[in-house]
């Protein structure tokens, strides 16, 4: 099967995070069997046994590697999709010119006068970050571009979902645009031509 360019590059960029994903699993499960478990008695006092609570620290361990790399592994993914089709897009930081902190913000993927947040989901349930968000959106728009959030996965939590659902009514009311679910996979598609679900649901068990 012949691949074009985007795709042989999105294929080496799979298999690197797909290897170092794999080492830090494989490193922090070495780590552990060393650790001391001696808050198993507090496992064991809740109902939870030695071995469960032994998969239950490991997984959590191995989640948040996962979470990491998922989203490292999708926003990196997108902006290959938008810098073929957009050579001059670029990761970009503009001043804070609201507030002290923090100093500046990053625009994951800047094209063009779209300053767009990519995000593979977010599930914080933390009242500060829409005021910080808030913040961030007035500050690129004020910069003079238009602040656009792509978050490929609604979270599950309630709260969560009130979060990202004030989010997305703060993004219309300053004239940006708030993509998520099916519909963030098909801003990408309509902005580069490149079908980037379709693509993951092909080649998701690529070994190479």
């Amino acid at each position: 099967m012949k691949f074009n360019k985007l795709e042989k590059e999105l294929l080496k960029l799979q298999t690197d995070y797909k290897r170092q994903l794999d080492l830090k699993i494989k490193g922090r499960t070495i780590e552990m069997q060393s650790d001391d478990n001696s808050h198993y008695l507090i496992y064991e006092v809740l109902g939870i046994s030695n071995e469960r609570g032994s998969k239950i620290d490991l997984y959590q361990n191995v989640g948040r590697f996962l979470y990491k790399y998922a989203g490292s592994f999708l926003e990196a993914a997108t902006k290959l999709c938008f810098l073929s089709k957009f050579p001059d897009s670029k990761s970009y930081k503009i001043p804070n010119t609201i507030g002290v902190r923090p100093k500046t913000f990053e625009i994951d993927c800047l094209n063009g006068n779209d300053a767009i947040e990519i995000k593979w989901r977010d599930a914080t349930t933390d009242g500060d970050h829409i005021n910080k968000e808030h913040t961030r959106m007035r500050v690129i728009k004020d910069a003079g571009y238009k602040p656009i959030r792509v978050m490929f996965y609604y979270p599950n939590r309630v709260q969560s979902i009130k979060i990202q659902d004030k989010l997305k009514k703060l993004y219309e009311e300053i004239g940006g645009e708030f993509y998520s679910g099916e519909n963030a996979y098909d801003y990408v598609h309509t902005k580069t031509g490149f079908d980037l679900r379709s693509f993951f649901e092909t080649y998701r068990k690529n070994v190479i």
